[in-house]
């Protein structure tokens, strides 16, 4: 796949997180328990990563899983915990500010990931022009938050 396909899907993706964490935090509202909403959302996408993992031609790989650092298996804990700290957050300072806000802190970590190449991620150092893109974007945040 051409490298400009992977940055638009990236972008869809990123579109698709706001609608979904958007939803998640309306179903939190709607029957005044985040916490349950979250707890079915992940049911949900349980089911549905079985099911995709079970349609695809990949299914051996499970035999592999004794072979992962047990530190990783932390991300699903992590995915949910956020996830519920967005539907709570979402109803209190907006959709808009939440994810202005979110993307930044993703934004930094990702350099950050990327400079010392963790978690299979390629190399990519940290340089003058980056840092301001970083400094930039996190103005743009507060701009976009505070006004």
């Amino acid at each position: 796949m051409n490298k400009i396909l992977y940055y638009l899907l990236a972008f869809v993706v990123g579109l698709i997180i706001a609608v979904h964490l958007a939803m998640n935090a309306d179903v939190g509202q709607k029957i005044e328990n985040a916490r349950a909403a979250n707890a079915v959302f992940w049911v949900i996408g349980a089911l549905v990563a079985v099911i995709i993992w079970l349609a695809s031609p990949g299914r051996s790989a499970i035999t592999r899983i004794t072979d992962v650092n047990p530190f990783l298996f932390l991300a699903g804990a992590m995915g949910a915990a956020l996830v519920l700290a967005i539907a709570v957050i979402i109803p209190r300072i907006g959709a808009g500010a939440t994810n202005v806000l979110q993307l930044t802190g993703q934004v930094t970590a990702g350099l950050l990931i990327s400079h010392f190449a963790l978690w299979s991620s390629p190399h990519s150092s940290v340089n003058p022009l980056k840092l301001l893109g970083v400094a930039v974007m996190i103005g743009g945040a507060c701009l976009a938050v505070m006004s």
